[in-house]
């Protein structure tokens, strides 16, 4: 009997991806640790705690568990509040230890892309202001400069800030992240403060390690009309896209940052995108509300006619990868999927929605778009931010009260793609026969 298979170019990096506050454990000096002790802050009172002890060094056994699974890459991120406990203090011994991690990646065949800011805060920082405050590009890119000084032997992929369109949003217009704002103008001073962040990151990184790629991790949501006959609907889905997915990108290639009636150069910023990541997972349709204009004027709901996540997070819309990728091609860089997965503890949804959604990186990279690697999200189960441990993103699970990893099957899945490079219809038979007629006709 005949097979059939999806290929990808030799060299395409296949990786997971983690979050320092979110693996680590015992992150007690940035603003999360802080968030998490306050009543009401996290789902069911859950904290961070040891998390999956990385810290500990358990980084190790989880590095052997995707080595051995056939990823050559891994995204991770290193936490600011260690190596800069106080803002005229370096703290050497964290260093080195992100030093070890990184040297266990590359020892490992693997290629490490670190994340300089993925979500936290040191707690120094934010009683400056934080990110509202105009000094704190600078402080960033300093920081910066530290951190590729100690690993630039072996680090030469750089995310300098991680989705700081779901930085600015939650925490400064939602307030389900801290520090808790409802305040439209601040949520803008912090985009521009991020841009201008990454810009100056950019540069330092780039005065250091000239062969550096530095990058930005974008989270890209597909926003679609409730009604796509109604007017006021398209309108409002537009707006949302233009808000959330385009303003930081345009102001790191074009310098031009665009939020609402707010129309400003910022030249610092421009021309600082060496790759673009691409952070995708689920799509909104978006109903016009009069009654919601500190939120665009916009509902947001799941699509109904698709799968949805055990926790109603994340509904499963696999051509919504290829909206974002040709979305992402339009500012001409090269994009790596930086994150992509699905909360599911019960591995019932996970082996369908990655082969659906790698399926529609193929037929990105197909078209000669320059997609350069994918990482899962995530390695092993972690704390997910105000959610807690309430989603199980891992392709292995994690019991808290004991540290013991359990593989979930597809990890398995993930195993043989990384190894084939590619995806067969051997494999979706076995692992998510459902998606096959889809995939492999006939």
């Amino acid at each position: 009997m005949p097979h059939a298979s999806f290929h990808f170019p030799p060299g395409f990096l296949w990786g997971t991806a983690t979050a320092a506050h979110q693996v680590e454990g015992n992150n007690t000096n940035n603003n999360w640790w802080d968030w998490e002790q306050q009543e009401g802050r996290i789902v069911q009172g859950q904290k961070s705690g040891l998390a999956d002890d990385w810290w500990g060094g358990r980084w190790r056994e989880d590095f052997d568990r995707a080595a051995e699974s056939g990823q050559n890459a891994h995204r991770m991120s290193v936490e600011w509040s260690r190596i800069q406990p106080a803002p005229d203090r370096w703290d050497e011994h964290a260093l080195d230890h992100y030093r070890e991690m990184v040297r266990g990646l590359v020892s490992r065949g693997m290629t490490p892309m670190i994340t300089l800011h993925h979500f936290t805060d040191p707690l120094w920082l934010m009683e400056r202001g934080g990110w509202e405050d105009a000094g704190t590009p600078a402080l960033f890119a300093a920081f910066a400069g530290r951190v590729v000084e100690a690993l630039k032997e072996y680090v030469n992929l750089w995310v300098t800030i991680n989705e700081p369109n779901v930085y600015a949003y939650i925490g400064y217009l939602e307030g389900a992240f801290p520090p808790g704002k409802h305040d439209l103008n601040a949520a803008f001073r912090v985009m521009t403060n991020l841009a201008r962040g990454h810009g100056l990151a950019y540069k330092t990184i780039h005065g250091q390690q000239k062969q550096a790629q530095v990058g930005l991790a974008q989270n890209y949501r597909s926003f679609q009309p409730a009604r796509s006959w109604l007017p006021l609907d398209v309108w409002a889905a537009r707006l949302q896209h233009n808000l959330f997915n385009n303003s930081m990108v345009k102001a790191v290639t074009a310098g031009k940052m665009d939020l609402l009636t707010s129309h400003f150069r910022l030249p610092e910023a421009a021309h600082t995108l060496d790759f673009l990541g691409v952070n995708y997972y689920t799509r909104d349709m978006v109903a016009f509300s009069l009654g919601a204009a500190s939120q665009g004027f916009s509902l947001r709901s799941l699509p109904s006619d698709r799968a949805i996540s055990e926790n109603r997070f994340i509904a499963s819309v696999p051509e919504g990868m290829f909206e974002a990728l040709k979305w992402g091609r339009a500012f001409g860089a090269p994009m790596m999927v930086t994150e992509n997965g699905v909360e599911d503890s019960t591995d019932a949804l996970r082996p369908r929605y990655i082969i659906e959604h790698i399926h529609q990186i193929w037929r990105a990279v197909n078209f000669n778009w320059p997609v350069n690697g994918y990482f899962h999200w995530s390695l092993v189960d972690n704390f997910e931010w105000e959610r807690g441990w309430t989603q199980r993103f891992g392709l292995w699970g994690l019991d808290t009260s004991t540290q013991a990893r359990k593989k979930r099957s597809s990890a398995d899945l993930y195993a043989e793609i990384c190894r084939l490079n590619g995806i067969d219809d051997a494999m979706v038979q076995k692992y998510a026969p459902e998606a096959l007629p889809g995939l492999f006709p006939g």
